[in-house]
């Protein structure tokens, strides 16, 4: 019989996952060490605001050394949030991003992971009402390239960004899909995760959250329903998704 108390802490984990957990266990390892991850409440900034500004907000930021980014949104109407991402190193503004969408949806920053080195990943949020210059032209080739059919439900969008540049390399959108009419349904992420190849992301889906084929599943219960995918750095493919009490 192993001993579990012989095997180092990340085979611990691993152990005890099973196989199906096993890339998770040592994901949150990872993550509890070099890996930088921050998902909560967006929160409202300008890129004129001074770093002891938006670090008063509490909102979503990843630090690595004297490196800090922050992701948000800024009000720009009654009605329209535009998302909002910026880096200082110690305490100096290095660049802000505002243009990464900039149409009637409602879009919201709230969620960052950072290695500290050239992977960075923001999550954005996505209400449908994109007309022009929004994260489409960014998700050509993501596992979800638009918001799909209908409107007003809030679901995802995941980014890999430059952290030099705040340049966006790759998105993908993440949504529940409807089966019965094909309309797009709510998702929020929860928590990402990094294992050095697959960004792990955890959410709360509403009816029908997608398979890895982008099919819906079908659910038994009452939504939110825990969702957990793996998706490739590049973020266009899917290697596995589940969702508790769902097939």
């Amino acid at each position: 019989m192993i001993n579990c108390r012989q095997l180092p802490k990340y085979l611990t984990l691993v152990f005890l996952s099973g196989v199906l957990g096993a890339e998770l266990a040592i994901s949150q390892v990872l993550a509890q060490t070099s890996v930088q991850s921050s998902v909560s409440k967006g929160v409202t900034f300008t890129c004129n605001d001074s770093e002891a500004t938006i670090k008063g907000k509490n909102g979503p930021k990843v630090t690595v050394g004297l490196t800090t980014i922050y992701i948000g949104y800024q009000q720009v109407s009654s009605a329209n949030k535009d998302p909002r991402i910026v880096r200082f190193d110690n305490g100096v503004k290095k660049w802000c991003r505002s243009d990464y969408e900039t149409t009637n949806d409602d879009g919201t920053g709230y969620g960052l992971l950072w290695d500290g080195g050239n992977v960075l990943y923001g999550v954005f949020s996505s209400t449908g009402s994109q007309t022009g210059n929004d994260f489409r032209r960014f998700a050509t080739n993501g596992w979800l390239p638009s918001y799909g059919s209908g409107g007003g439900a809030k679901v995802a969008v995941l980014a890999r960004i430059n952290p030099t540049s705040g340049n966006v390399d790759y998105a993908t959108f993440l949504s529940a899909r409807k089966p019965t009419d094909g309309k797009t349904n709510s998702l929020v992420v929860t928590n990402l995760l990094w294992n050095g190849t697959n960004l792990i992301v955890k959410a709360d889906s509403w009816s029908y959250p997608r398979r890895s084929d982008r099919n819906s599943m079908t659910c038994s219960g009452s939504s939110p329903f825990k969702y957990i995918a793996a998706f490739t750095g590049d973020l266009k493919k899917v290697n596995s998704a589940s969702a508790v009490n769902c097939k």
